[in-house]
């Protein structure tokens, strides 16, 4: 089981994290400059702050650090409580895109991307390390390039981890654990709820256990009505960051991570007794079982924010900010 099974999974985890915070970083620093500004002044009403968190946590792949910005600038008192509502909801739709590259089944292409992606870091270095050509050296764009190659190497290494992490699903199909926890969750998917959110909370990446989920669903190890309700699972999971992010600071630092709480929980929960539902509408929009995956997270968590955005424009609600 160890070389089976712990092993090939420690391994595809850490290639994982290291692609995801790699390409994380690069893209915060394309963005970083201009982030805290665009939260500042464009999230005035719950409607723009729900567009703005969609697609600030699109481009930097990670509704975690959103959030955890959001709880920042709320702390320093640049940011009032009231306008992270919209950032929350935007950063669970914004959060999708990722979910849904890993469903298309692009692991194929990590190779060329890894390649492609060292190959423009070394030529950018060349010219503004090395200063091979001084002209192009002093190119303001050339800093943008070698980032975004940065940021490329980074998905190519996501899906290489996601790639070995998915090879243990026979393994782990075979072992006398998973089917315990099969015959349990066939009894009731509470137990894939709960599943869904320790591991995401152990692991701090809600990615990475859907991709896992992803690839026992295509061999056929689990159910797909079992693997939505890990994804929803997933989703109250990586609710712990923002927690303890916000441990230590202000009221209204905390309100906003007790908020990413009561929108995750809370849609998870009115969501679990229609996964049947779920799961049939994401299967008539899918082509595969890891694109159902994907699509069924896509649409909970679209359908949470727009169920939630009304009651973000009451008024005791608007009101309210707690130092």
């Amino acid at each position: 089981m160890i070389q089976s099974i712990f092993l090939p999974m420690v391994f595809g985890f850490t290639v994982f994290m290291c692609g995801m915070k790699l390409m994380e970083l690069a893209l915060h620093r394309l963005a970083g400059p201009y982030l805290t500004l665009v939260l500042q002044r464009s999230t005035a009403t719950p409607l723009h702050g729900l567009a703005i968190g969609t697609a600030t946590t699109a481009f930097l792949q990670s509704s975690t650090a959103v959030t955890i910005i959001s709880i920042g600038l709320v702390n320093a008192r640049l940011l009032t409580f009231p306008r992270t509502l919209g950032i929350i909801l935007g950063t669970n739709i914004g959060t999708c895109l990722t979910t849904e590259l890993i469903g298309l089944n692009i692991h194929r292409i990590a190779p060329t991307l890894l390649t492609a992606s060292v190959v423009v870091w070394i030529i950018t270095a060349l010219f503004g390390e090395i200063r091979f050509i001084p002209r192009i050296s002093e190119m303001p764009w050339l800093d943008t390039v070698r980032s975004i190659s940065v940021a490329v190497c980074g998905f190519g290494l996501l899906l290489s981890g996601l790639s070995i992490m998915q090879s243990i699903g026979p393994a782990v199909q075979e072992s006398g654990m998973f089917a315990w926890f099969l015959e349990r969750a066939a009894t009731s998917l509470w137990w894939g709820l709960a599943a869904g959110a320790i591991l995401t909370a152990a692991i701090h990446s809600s990615a990475a256990v859907i991709g896992l989920v992803m690839g026992f669903v295509t061999i056929g190890a689990m159910p797909i009505e079992l693997g939505v309700a890990l994804v929803l699972g997933a989703n109250i999971g990586t609710c712990v960051t923002a927690l303890l992010a916000s441990i230590g600071g202000s009221k209204a630092g905390r309100y906003v991570a007790y908020s990413h709480i009561l929108l995750n929980a809370g849609g998870a929960l009115l969501f679990l007794p229609f996964i049947e539902g779920l799961t049939a509408l994401s299967a008539a929009i899918s082509h595969t079982p890891a694109s159902q995956i994907a699509h069924a997270q896509t649409i909970f968590n679209i359908a949470s924010s727009l169920f939630a955005l009304p009651f973000c424009y009451m008024k005791s609600l608007r009101k309210l900010d707690p130092v």
